[in-house]
């Protein structure tokens, strides 16, 4: 009896976290014990500035959008609501009008906000598994050192030497 009870527990645990949850919440637990517990709780995923963006939980911000921290995009780079999906110009308004301004995200917003970044481009991307559909998250990447929330930028999936300055997301139709 007490075998089966303890087989359905281990079974349940097993089902209910990854390897990859696991190593986090042993790794926060080293880090707790070596550098106090404020170390740890800076560390948890929920904590990182981009964690809305299912599947990222690094620190680069999100690019300039109307909805951000919702930086989400249709296929070509032009925003749309992070919700329902519809355009929207670049003050969050159903886009309805040729008249209205419909900036691309990374290539028109980035380089008019942070001129400094010269010519940001998409860079590389990866997918993760969201709400049952696959999402696209994207680099925006530049040949600034810096990153839009102001630290040192990191090389990600950009190209050429560029750096990630900011990032976005695109929602698919594909299960996964």
């Amino acid at each position: 009896m007490l075998d089966s009870i303890t087989t359905k527990v281990s079974v349940g645990l097993a089902g209910s976290t990854s390897r990859r949850s696991f190593l986090g919440r042993l790794g926060a637990g080293v880090v707790a014990l070596a550098g106090g517990p404020l170390v740890a709780a800076a560390l948890r995923p929920e904590r990182a500035e981009a964690y809305h963006i299912c599947g990222h939980t690094y620190t680069t911000d999100s690019c300039p959008h109307p909805y951000r921290p919702l930086s989400r995009v249709d296929r070509f780079g032009y925003p749309i609501h992070p919700t329902y999906g519809y355009p929207v110009d670049d003050k969050g308004r159903i886009y309805k009008s040729k008249h209205q301004k419909r900036s691309l995200m990374c290539q028109d917003l980035v380089k008019k906000r942070y001129p400094h970044t010269g010519e940001p481009r998409y860079g590389g991307g990866w997918s993760r598994c969201c709400n049952g559909r696959v999402r696209r998250i994207a680099d925006c990447c530049s040949y600034s050192r810096t990153r839009i929330n102001g630290d040192a930028s990191v090389t990600g999936y950009c190209y050429s030497g560029t750096r990630v300055f900011c990032i976005g997301y695109r929602d698919t139709n594909v299960r996964c």
